[in-house]
């Protein structure tokens, strides 16, 4: 038997949540022995990490079981497995349509992980997927101090799992279930943890953040608390978070933002449709007029404020004069980006069964083009606006597409490319002036290094 321990390779599909939970699975794969793998043609475990948001989910899962067969076949000792949104809503399922998977676990018991790919290894496969969380067995709220990150001076922070909502179109309630918040104090605990290891951003991560800590208190949200605490740990430079919801975004929270230095002016804010009778059908909580009552008082209450958002086009119903009324309220919000998506029925929620008024492919087609470039339109305004700025930028590492440029990120979360004669490190935070300003990035020259990197470790890399 070889001495050398086994290694594991995480696939992450979805949202920044699954990403988070990636990493803290990499770090309880590691501490249990487990080491980073090259490739999954060298890993002796493969970890699929599911959505069942993003569309064509099914067929991304199933598609990569697929091909991860024919490496298993070559290797028998390889284990496969399958947890996430997923592997929550299928259950056995997925051991019937690829019954070469050793191992299935869901949402509420990530942190099992480790203990199911043992048992599997003499017992067979394995499917363990909880109802809800389990407060007296493993649950996925552990903090994230032993995850491993790609970046180290990034992080991020789960501050609830679940939803209360009842959006029509989202499968997070049936697979995250409600919503639980993790207490106040532990968060804050961690965030100073984070900061010893030379974390400086971090993003809060959550379904709705807005109502964090309603199941503590049992009336108001601490959302707007755990804003200022985090703002108040030394160390701690910018703190991002997404998503809020609309419904749930009041003063408060804009008050924490506009008074708290540390917390970026950046706001994710989903629309979905700027039609009130649209709204409704989605059981979104808000009519377009309140939605731009509150985008209205965050931008006059926080300087600089960058806006985005998410638009669905082609839900069940959607008429040419509702689409019509989207793309009045995205010419007027004049967001620096969002991202639009077509309507896709993802089995198990009420758009699914809705039958009724079904929008055709090309009028789907003709309306994310027109509402795609009513959105461009407004990103590039924003960006040119910014030329002759001087920028703060924390910068990532080389640009992908030019590797000539340092990329890294403004205040606002914006992508810059900075040119420069020699690249600044990872991790340092540097002033660039902007010269150029497209839809989707920024280009700047480099002026200064305020600071170089602060973390002190290179942590291990998932995949």
């Amino acid at each position: 038997m070889s001495d050398q321990p086994r290694s594991f390779i995480i696939k992450t599909f979805g949202c920044q949540m699954n990403e988070h939970d990636s990493e803290r699975l990499a770090g309880l794969l590691q501490a249990d022995g487990l080491v980073p793998a090259a490739s999954e043609d060298e890993a002796d475990v493969v970890v699929l990490n599911t959505c069942t948001i993003r569309e064509n989910a099914d067929n991304r899962l199933y598609g990569t079981l697929g091909h991860l067969k024919a490496t298993k076949d070559r290797r028998p000792g390889m284990q496969i497995a399958v947890g996430g949104c997923m592997a929550q809503k299928d259950g056995a399922g997925v051991l019937e349509r690829a019954g070469w998977v050793d191992v299935v676990f869901g949402t509420h018991n990530l942190a099992s992980a480790p203990e199911l790919l043992r048992r599997a290894a003499s017992e067979g496969p394995i499917v363990d997927v909880w109802d809800a969380p389990d407060p007296e067995r493993a649950t996925d709220m552990a903090p994230a101090l032993s995850a491993i990150r790609d970046v180290p001076w990034a992080a991020w922070m789960t501050i609830q799992t679940g939803c209360d909502n009842s959006c029509a179109y989202c499968i997070v309630p049936s697979v995250r279930g409600g919503e639980i918040s993790r207490p106040l104090a532990d968060l804050l605990q961690e965030g100073r943890g984070l900061a010893a290891m030379g974390v400086t951003e971090i993003t809060v991560l959550g379904q709705n953040v807005n109502s964090y800590g309603r199941d503590i208190t049992k009336r108001s949200p601490l959302f707007a608390d755990l804003l200022r605490g985090l703002g108040e740990i030394e160390g701690i430079e910018r703190i991002r978070f997404t998503s809020p919801h609309p419904k749930d975004f009041r003063e408060d929270v804009i008050a924490a933002m506009a008074e708290t230095p540390a917390v970026t002016p950046q706001l994710h804010l989903p629309l979905q449709s700027g039609s009130n009778g649209v709204l409704t059908a989605m059981r979104r909580g808000y009519t377009a007029e309140r939605y731009m009552d509150r985008l209205r008082a965050a931008r006059a209450a926080i300087d600089d404020l960058a806006v985005t958002t998410d638009l669905i086009v082609g839900f069940p119903g959607e008429t040419d004069a509702q689409f019509e009324e989207t793309l009045a309220v995205a010419a007027e919000a004049q967001f620096d980006s969002a991202y639009v998506f077509i309507f896709s029925p993802r089995p198990g929620t009420r758009a699914a069964d809705m039958t009724e008024g079904i929008v055709d492919p090309e009028t789907i087609a003709d309306r994310f083009a027109r509402l795609d470039a009513v959105v461009e339109r407004s990103a590039v305004r924003k960006h040119e606006a910014r030329v002759g700025r001087r920028e703060e930028v924390l910068i990532e590492g080389p640009s992908r597409r030019d590797p000539t440029r340092a990329s890294g990120r403004t205040r606002q979360g914006k992508l810059v490319h900075v040119d420069a004669d020699v690249l600044p490190r990872a991790g340092s935070l540097v002033t660039a002036t902007i010269t150029h300003g497209a839809p989707h990035h920024l280009i700047g020259r480099y002026e200064e290094t305020l600071r170089g990197p602060r973390h002190k470790i290179r942590l291990a890399v998932t995949s």
